[in-house]
């Protein structure tokens, strides 16, 4: 597989808290990665040793795969969670400023910030003020600048605080298309639901610890408990009778909008599902069935609970 970071066993203290307590990932090239865990675990940190600012105690961290050094940098980009622009700036001053710090020359760099600044719809903002930004805004400058010298990998910490959600679904729509450019992209959050529609692999950290990796979609099936819903026509009691041998609750439900009868029911185990499919079909026309898989927000409180109770997190 190609990673363009690997963190192996990194561990890092500050005076007498431990930080990070041998924590490995690998990251895949041209995937949105997410870093999640409670305030306090240990994201910032990691997030921080990955961007060269801090050196782990121990462990290596490779990017492209060799050691991460400072020349490393060149190729990330950080947007670090807490902000900072010089208030008494202008906005266009203050992103060319930053701009010409990433190796852009002046022209360059005033042309591909006009073209983002009307991407973004704060070209109105150029000549005025930092100071007169609200903090979506300023955001939104910050954002552009991370960006702008095209790195091969993103690093965005917690990039939605600020955001209302229409704003929002722009910064998640410029990440993706970030991403199908060619980039990598770690971002810290604790909107779970931003890590359903953006992330293709995470890491749960709790207490300096790493609890839970893997890609998003097969988390959420192995953490289901096997309840489906299935779609049909006919009489909801013959079907709860016909699949009482396979399931452990049947739910009656209000009709979906084309009106069709719902059921919600949970499987004795996953090898039930053909038994069931079958059984239903005796009993009743049945039309569908899907699977409810669990939130990552489900699985994030189930598995940092576990994880404090030192518990196995599936049951």
């Amino acid at each position: 597989m190609d990673n363009i970071i690997c963190v192996d066993g990194v561990s890092k203290s500050f005076a007498k808290h431990k930080a990070l307590d041998n924590v490995s990932l690998n990251v895949r090239r041209g995937c949105v990665y997410g870093l999640l865990g409670p305030n306090g675990a240990g994201k910032t940190t990691l997030i921080r040793t990955i961007n060269h600012i801090t050196a782990p105690d121990t462990g290596t961290i490779l990017f492209n795969g060799h050691p991460l050094t400072a020349a490393d940098t060149a190729s990330i980009g950080y947007l670090p969670e807490e902000r900072g622009l010089y208030k008494k700036m202008k906005v266009g001053d203050q992103a060319l400023f930053f701009a010409r710090l990433k190796g852009l020359d002046k022209a360059e760099a005033t042309k591909q910030l006009k073209s983002w600044f009307e991407r973004l719809e704060i070209s109105d903002w150029w000549n005025k003020k930092v100071e007169e930004l609200s903090k979506g805004m300023a955001q939104k400058v910050q954002f552009i600048v991370t960006v702008l010298h095209r790195p091969e990998l993103l690093i965005f910490d917690e990039p939605f605080s600020g955001f209302d959600p229409i704003n929002a679904n722009v910064l998640k729509r410029e990440i993706l298309k970030l991403r199908d450019e060619g980039a990598t992209v770690i971002f810290s959050t604790h909107n779970m639901a931003s890590v359903e529609e953006l992330c293709d692999e995470i890491t749960l950290i709790n207490r300096s610890h790493n609890i839970l990796s893997g890609p998003v979609r097969e988390l959420r099936r192995q953490f289901s408990d096997n309840s489906y819903e299935f779609t049909f026509t006919g009489d909801a009691l013959a079907l709860r009778d016909a699949l009482a041998a396979t399931t452990v609750s049947f739910e009656n439900t209000e009709p979906d909008r084309q009106g069709q009868d719902r059921a919600i029911l949970r499987l004795k185990d996953a090898a039930a599902l053909p038994h069931a499919i079958a059984a239903a079909n005796a009993a009743v026309r049945l039309e569908g069935f899907r699977a409810i898989l669990p939130s990552m927000d489900d699985i994030f409180i189930k598995t940092v609970e576990a994880s404090n109770l030192n518990t196995p997190v599936l049951q």
